[in-house]
């Protein structure tokens, strides 16, 4: 339960300097169609990944912080520039509900044409000071724990790592673009256009959020998602004094989360939860207004626009309070096709040549890989560590995961042609 020692990054996929330990070497003898065998388990470091994965983690990056969430980007773009790419940076807008956001990276390497698109995001939920507080970095056995190693740092370093052996190889046969957003916390409201963008030019598209479950299930479809900003207007009074001619906007609201929330449907959907929930300014003064947001999930369209129909029948006025509803950001339905299957079937033998089974499914939790799935493109999520306590100050890894889901990866980009 001690806290786990940061040491340096070693050079196996040279990312800082090298002492010649542990150098990628390509075989240039063997054919295409072989040579993505030359990348095996022992072509990585599970020690070596989880270290480079601890140094991301200590530079917490919350989605409401731009400058927190660009000090990660200045970071990552240094090791993204190291494996040879083109690295640029978007300026983020400032969607409602935020004061800003991060920027957006873009990265490319092989020309512009149709390729591989990896996506992942540097945002995490965790706030500034959650690593010397409630979340250190600990280590209980095959257990890493530290806040946004699961979700989704730990995974995005995997896919770096997997590049680097790819093209140090010489297997990288496809373009590659790499989209790192500030924002897929929230919902991607500042990213979703270049994203959209870049997934419309490619072939295939890898999305290295965190796997699923015990066993490390792949995400062949989401769930859609959809968010709502609730605002409620009652009528000031002196709370004291003359109470009984005021209209409390938080009374409202409270009763509005009772009744989306006790509609949820964890079996079968939808789902409602309601949160950052503002109101009122002193005690002693009725509440004016109140506002919150709500994300809505649905395992289907017939229950999404159910979602809509719901939130939709609560404008109005009730007990004299105003209630006024406007929809957020929304991720949309995807559900498995034919090219994300081949993509699926592609990696579950490859698994299964590394050696672990690679069950899949259509999942909760919404990615940028809803974006690119709903596009009707080649689309596997779900490729990163495996772990657990997303989003909780219990979050962590399983240490044991990281070489073989690399691995695959690896193997996996190698085989796109």
């Amino acid at each position: 339960m001690a806290p786990i020692g940061i040491s340096g990054w070693r050079c196996r996929f040279g990312w800082t300097g090298c002492q010649g330990r542990g150098i990628l070497r390509p075989t240039p003898s063997v054919e295409r169609k072989e040579s993505a065998v030359t990348i095996t388990p022992s072509t990585f470091s599970a020690e070596e990944l989880l270290d480079e994965m601890l140094k991301w983690v200590q530079i917490e990056s919350p989605t409401y912080d731009p400058a927190a969430v660009n000090r990660m980007l200045d970071f990552v773009s240094g090791r993204i520039s190291a494996l040879g790419f083109k690295v640029e940076r978007i300026k983020g807008t400032a969607p409602k509900g935020t004061q800003g956001l991060g920027d957006i990276l873009r990265a490319r390497t092989g020309g512009d044409g149709p390729g591989i698109l990896l996506i992942a995001h540097a945002d995490t939920v965790h706030p500034v000071g959650t690593l010397a507080g409630p979340l250190p970095i600990k280590r209980e056995g095959d257990k890493c724990f530290g806040p946004a190693l699961y979700d989704m740092k730990g995974g995005t370093v995997m896919a770096l790592a997997a590049v680097k052996a790819v093209m140090a190889a010489k297997l990288l046969k496809l373009p590659m673009t790499i989209i790192i957003n500030p924002d897929e916390e929230i919902g991607s409201p500042s990213s979703r256009a270049i994203i959209e963008e870049e997934a419309a030019k490619a072939k295939y598209v890898l999305v290295p959020e965190p796997a699923k479950g015990p066993t490390g299930e792949v995400t062949t479809g989401r769930h859609a998602f959809q968010r709502f900003f609730l605002t409620t207007h009652g009528r000031p009074a002196h709370s004291g004094w003359t109470n009984k001619d005021g209209r409390s906007a938080v009374r409202v609201m409270a009763q509005l989360i009772e009744e989306l929330e006790s509609q949820s449907d964890f079996d079968n959907g939808p789902t409602y939860a309601v949160s950052v929930v503002h109101g009122g300014q002193w005690v002693n003064c009725v509440p004016m207004t109140c506002t919150a947001q709500a994300l809505c999930v649905a395992r289907d369209m017939d229950t999404f626009h159910k979602i809509g129909r719901t939130l939709d029948g609560l404008v109005g006025v009730r007990s004299d309070v105003r209630i006024e509803i406007e929809r957020g950001p929304v991720r949309p339905l995807w559900t498995a096709h034919a090219g994300t299957m081949d993509l699926y079937t592609r990696a579950k033998r490859i698994a299964a040549d590394i050696g672990f089974d690679l069950p899949h499914g259509q999942h909760g939790g919404g990615s940028d890989g809803n974006f690119t799935g709903a596009l009707g493109k080649p689309t596997l999520d779900g490729l990163g560590i495996m772990g657990g306590g997303a989003h909780t100050h219990g979050e962590h890894v399983l240490v044991s995961s990281i070489v073989p889901r690399t691995t695959l990866m690896a193997r996996l980009m190698a085989e796109l042609a």
